[in-house]
């Protein structure tokens, strides 16, 4: 039987196949802290290296539990430029 037909018929009579692991809780948001600002207004373009630095923050799921890696990416080169992981999301 294909895939689709299976997924259709699952559907019709609401039934869902196992969801296998745990859920991980990856953003605990703080309504109660101010957002920061934007302050490129979503322009991510810079005329020369060093002009605009943008960041990020993602999870890696590693045989031994979950990694966390922050990262510092310069626009204009499209590299990133510093970086650092850990075994939990908070931060001194």
């Amino acid at each position: 039987m294909a895939r689709c037909t299976v997924e259709r018929l699952m559907r019709r009579l609401g039934i869902q196949g196992v969801h296998r692991g745990k859920k991980l809780l990856t953003t605990t948001p703080d309504t109660s802290a101010p957002c920061p600002l934007d302050r490129v207004n979503r322009h991510f373009k810079a005329q020369r290296p060093n002009e605009l630095w943008v960041s990020d923050f993602t999870y890696v799921s590693t045989w031994q539990g979950w990694l966390y890696v922050a990262f510092v990416i310069d626009v204009y080169a499209r590299r990133i430029v510093g970086w650092r992981v850990s075994q939990s999301m908070h931060t001194e």
